[in-house]
């Protein structure tokens, strides 16, 4: 289950017919499966979304495909470093710009991806629920604009406390 909350600058207006071009071209995918597109279509208009899909049914897809129509960083909240390392293969493949910030990280790769996001060279960036004890990160996080949060599992939200 993934949560998506888009910020109000999300205000897009694009047809199915331009959404699955768009699949196309970013993804290489020729429709979309069952739910997606309604997610899409409803973040893309400035809503929330919550998306309860099955395992591998493209979740994922929905944050990914909306991260490329909105102005600024897509911040995805996931609980697993594994699920985001494959999600970055994925996201790199198809050219995407997108980047962890997690404990595998030196301190200079770290700084590193802050600066890519504070230059909107970073489309997506991946934490754990852990990295928001950090106060440096949350300040980090007031200092760049965000176009949509997603929690990429329905068990981030009970982990996170404030």
């Amino acid at each position: 289950m993934s949560s998506i909350t888009p910020n109000a600058d999300s205000g897009q207006g694009v047809t199915s017919a331009s959404l699955h071009q768009l699949l196309q071209q970013q993804f290489g995918f020729d429709h979309f499966r069952a739910g997606q597109q309604a997610v899409i279509e409803t973040i893309l208009g400035g809503q929330s979304a919550l998306a309860i899909f099955p395992t591998g049914s493209g979740k994922s897809l929905c944050y990914q495909f909306c991260a490329q129509q909105l102005p600024h960083l897509t911040l995805v909240i996931s609980p697993l470093l594994a699920l985001m390392k494959d999600q970055l293969a994925f996201l790199a493949s198809k050219g995407i710009a997108a980047a962890s910030i997690d404990s595998s990280l030196t301190y200079e790769q770290t700084q590193q991806v802050m600066r890519d996001v504070r230059d909107n060279r970073t489309r997506i960036l991946m934490v754990s629920v852990e990295r928001f004890k950090n106060e440096r990160f949350r300040q980090f996080l007031h200092s760049v604009p965000i176009s949509l949060l997603v929690v990429d599992e329905a068990h981030c939200i009970s982990e996170w406390k404030s």
